[in-house]
């Protein structure tokens, strides 16, 4: 089998529920070979099993993505099977109970910055080389939320807002040289988190997470992925 027909790789951070789930799914539905990385297995047995219903396949890997050691044992594993990544997509986030910003549980903090902010600071290196590595200019793709500054959203936002800093500053360097790193916002879907900051909320009314990968269907040359 030639470079050519070989399946694009793609590690999706975060990939048990909500829209992490959904791009895994959609990128395993289009040929892609899909990295799920999550802590719950039992959540990916469940991915993968729709994955494969498409006639897609899929690499499970259940880790915990603030434990230094296994993201470097993933990204070792990654260079030692496929060689590079084609694209990154990394949706795993904290969203902790919403509390105003004078009694914000120690607890809830910390790992807002655990997950949030650190393990992006730390895979964002420990990836980079893969994508590189990728025969066509590769791509990272991270999720927005403007909720920064809202009430009762101090820890969420800030730790949110600085994971975008992160992610602009790495697609403002990286123009010229490459990934392509994209930012981009979804529409309000009926997910674990936004039912952690709106409980009782219609889901109903809500976008449904398969409708929210509008960047999978644009064209390379508008600067997002097929």
């Amino acid at each position: 089998m030639t470079q050519d027909t070989k399946p694009k790789i793609a590690l999706v951070t975060g990939a048990s529920r909500g829209l992490g789930a959904a791009l895994a799914e959609s990128l395993g539905a289009q040929g892609w070979h899909v990295i799920a990385l999550a802590r719950t297995l039992g959540a990916l047995e469940e991915l993968d099993d729709r994955i494969k219903a498409q006639g897609g396949n899929a690499t499970l890997a259940a880790m915990d993505i603030t434990q230094d050691n296994a993201m470097r044992h993933l990204c070792r594993g990654i260079h030692d099977r496929w060689g590079h990544l084609d694209l990154w997509v990394h949706t795993a986030i904290h969203a902790p109970p919403m509390s105003p910003a004078d009694h914000v549980a120690l607890k809830d903090w910390d790992k807002c910055v655990a997950i949030n902010i650190r393990a992006t600071g730390f895979l964002i290196p420990m990836v980079a080389p893969l994508l590189l590595a990728a025969p066509a200019r590769a791509t990272a793709l991270f999720i927005d939320d403007k909720v920064a500054g809202r009430k009762f959203m101090g820890a969420y936002g800030a730790s949110k807002a600085a994971q975008m800093a992160m992610a602009r500053a790495w697609a403002a360097e990286t123009v010229k040289t490459g990934p392509r790193v994209l930012v981009e916002a979804a529409a309000p879907m009926p997910t674990a988190t936004r039912a952690r900051f709106y409980p009782g909320e219609d889901q109903s009314r809500l976008a449904p997470c398969a409708q929210a990968i509008f960047w999978t269907r644009r064209s390379p040359a508008t600067g997002s992925i097929r």
